[in-house]
């Protein structure tokens, strides 16, 4: 993984996330808050947990402490996890505007809530940060499904389509 690698990746990452912001505007509170005995209760605990996570990292990165609350359990609102994404996102934005080829291989120790501790590469970090991300979304695409609504396709392969590039072949 290159610099450059790292910066489209995170640069699909919040394309997704916007996407999935916006999918989920119009649901209804009662659709949206639903527990549905899924990853992290629902929808908004799902979302909340994505902006922790990011979070999280990012503070790992950066060598800050960890977020103040568990889980994002402060973030009560759609409005309030795009928010306090919004600016981790610009945050992370300026922490990779920086980042160099040879830092990649930079190890930060991690001390897991969990317990342990571990060393990883920054390019290990960043690829977990990323397929995280996914992996949730994957599972509020699941959930907005349950709930009778329409999900957004945040695949990979159709941001790189909709951004365009060298190939506009479909599959």
């Amino acid at each position: 993984m290159t610099v450059a690698e790292v910066h489209e990746l995170f640069a699909y990452n919040a394309w997704a996330n916007r996407r999935i912001f916006t999918a989920l505007g119009p649901l209804a509170g009662e659709q949206y808050f639903r527990d549905l005995k899924s990853s992290h209760g629902g929808i908004h605990g799902t979302l909340c947990h994505i902006v922790w996570a990011e979070q999280l990292w990012l503070n790992r990165w950066m060598g800050e402490p960890k977020p103040a609350v568990h889980q994002g359990k402060d973030l009560a609102t759609l409005a309030a996890a795009v928010n306090r994404w919004e600016e981790i996102e610009r945050d992370r934005s300026a922490f990779l505007s920086g980042f160099t080829e040879l830092r990649l291989e930079d190890t930060v120790i991690v001390r897991p809530s969990t317990g342990g501790e571990f060393r990883h590469t920054f390019r290990e970090m960043f690829g977990h940060a990323i397929d995280h991300s996914s992996y949730h979304r994957g599972q509020i695409v699941t959930m907005v499904r349950q709930v009778g609504a329409t999900p957004p396709n945040t695949g990979l392969i159709v941001f790189y389509r909709e951004r365009g590039g060298p190939s506009m072949a479909t599959d």
